[in-house]
């Protein structure tokens, strides 16, 4: 319990008299101070009790001692003790006026109790009271630490840190979901603040922040991230009425400690269960699906037993990609975390793969994010059986590559097959072929009769009638079979060849895309 002036009032050894500010004697005496300036406020922090003989004071003139009394309660002293018995006889009755007059508690102090002996009382209590507070702490701490080796050690701990604070806390992820909160309808409070750890994830290493609590509460709450690596691994929120005082800030840094201490843990174990989980990937590519269900055991709980997808990811960035590969991996942790779901994934610099049932929020929560950010591409497959992961894994691949081609986010598998194939070949490296395939015959054009390339095109898209073509250019069929001679003459190439013909069909249609 702080100590007060009213309780060093009725301290039967100092023998103190109270003659003004009997209403504030319940104010807490933080120090005590000995001065005889006429004015101590530049050596003073505030709620010092001040102790003065009046060896400099004006005792005879009421304004000195007014202004006296003015400075005093502007450097917020909680109140005076004037010694009698050395300058003065009796504590002046303008002074007692002032002080009355100023609501600034007055005490005597007798001439047989110094002003050390009040010194030492004070320093006893308060040291009296740091050593409870300490210890208050530490059994705190202790309560914490029992609690985060219970079973459900992450939500008991919440709970024993919000009874101990008479207030709310709450967990939340990397992406700024909430994980668990105590007491339960602290739940919905919190979600409100998610726009704050959006703010705090952009900071690298330890952050913190104190913010007003959510409109329609009065809180003060302070978040805090956990973690010791650059990037954090979560974050604590804690709702007040009031400020946190340093017992209870000690509680909440053993709480911090704790909580981090877990997730570090947590990544120790997720790293063990990623090398678990690129073995039994590897083991179902090579088509071992026996073998990866014995593997796995327990920890996947039935995921090999269920039709599953494959999404992979790559970053399309090399400055930003593996920041948003980075962000991805936490948001199918996170949202794993909360739905309970069974999943592996396998993640290096370069690319991120994720296997799941079908119809898993996992994947929900990776498509999304991978379709949000421009710095990734990722592809999709469609949903089979264990057995098939391989076939599953060829999917992803080609819906990944599409992707890349058409500088899209996400494409799943059945977006493949839809559309013409041309824009999926009408990249750089297949317009530069379709360029020198067709040079020789655009050059023709250039500096002799015939239109070969206009009349290539014709008799490809008419399937080789000589009539039909001739017609839609509006010549005789005898000129254009002479014009397609010319062309496998230029060309080297025999049009009876199907592949010449698939070539220089899609060489044209290429060109007209880069044209359109």
């Amino acid at each position: 319990m702080p100590l007060t002036l009213a309780s060093l009032a009725q301290h039967s050894a100092l023998k103190l008299t109270v003659l003004a500010g009997r209403d504030r004697l319940e104010s807490e005496v933080r120090w005590v101070h000995t001065s005889e300036l006429e004015d101590p406020g530049p050596y003073l922090e505030g709620g010092e009790l001040l102790l003065t003989t009046g060896l400099t004071l004006e005792v005879g003139n009421p304004e000195a001692l007014r202004a006296y009394v003015r400075r005093l309660t502007a450097a917020r002293v909680v109140g005076l003790g004037f010694g009698v018995g050395v300058g003065h006889d009796s504590v002046p009755p303008a002074l007692v006026d002032a002080a009355a007059h100023c609501g600034l508690p007055l005490l005597e102090v007798p001439r047989k109790t110094p002003f050390i002996a009040i010194s030492k009382t004070v320093s006893a209590a308060l040291a009296a009271d740091r050593y409870k507070a300490v210890t208050a702490g530490f059994e705190a701490q202790r309560e914490l630490t029992r609690a985060a080796l219970a079973p459900d050690g992450t939500a008991a701990l919440l709970a024993r840190l919000a009874a101990h604070l008479d207030g709310w806390v709450a967990l939340y992820d990397t992406s700024g979901a909430v994980l668990a909160a105590a007491p339960e309808w602290a739940g919905r409070r919190a979600a409100k603040l998610t726009g704050e750890i959006d703010r705090l994830r952009d900071i690298q290493g330890p952050a913190g922040a104190a913010v007003t609590g959510p409109s329609g509460s009065e809180d003060r709450v302070e978040i805090q991230s956990l973690g010791t690596g650059r990037r954090p691994r979560g974050y604590l929120a804690v709702g007040t009425e009031e400020r946190l005082d340093t017992p209870a800030r000690y509680v909440v840094n053993a709480a911090v400690a704790l909580l981090t201490l877990s997730l570090e843990q947590s990544r120790t174990l997720q790293e063990a269960h990623a090398r678990l989980a690129a073995a039994v990937l590897r083991m179902l590519l090579d088509g071992e699906t026996g073998h990866a269900r014995g593997v796995a055991g327990v920890l996947y709980r039935g995921l090999l037993d269920n039709p599953v997808r494959v999404l992979i990811a790559e970053p399309g960035d090399d400055r930003l990609g593996p920041e948003a590969l980075a962000r991805l991996a936490e948001r199918v942790e996170a949202a794993a975390a909360r739905s309970g779901e069974s999943w592996l994934s396998v993640q290096d610099a370069a690319r991120f793969v994720v296997l799941a049932a079908e119809g898993a929020t996992v994947l929900a929560a990776a498509a999304d994010l991978a379709e949000a950010e421009d710095a990734l591409s990722a592809g999709l497959s469609a949903a089979v059986r264990p057995e098939d992961v391989p076939e599953a894994h060829r999917q992803a691949e080609r819906a990944l590559a599409v992707a890349v081609r058409r500088g899209r986010n996400l494409v799943e598998h059945g977006e493949v097959g839809l559309g013409s194939v041309v824009p999926l070949l009408a990249d750089d490296a297949v317009r530069a072929f379709a360029e020198g395939l067709l040079r020789p015959l655009r050059e023709h054009d250039q500096t002799s009769r015939g239109d070969l390339v206009a009349s290539l095109q014709a008799w490809l898209s008419h399937h080789g009638q000589w009539d039909a073509a001739a017609a839609d250019l509006g010549v005789h069929r005898h000129t254009l079979r002479y014009r397609m001679r010319r062309v496998e003459e230029i060309l080297g190439r025999s049009l009876d060849d199907p592949d010449v013909r698939m070539e220089l069909w899609l060489a044209l249609k290429t060109e007209a895309e880069g044209d359109a």
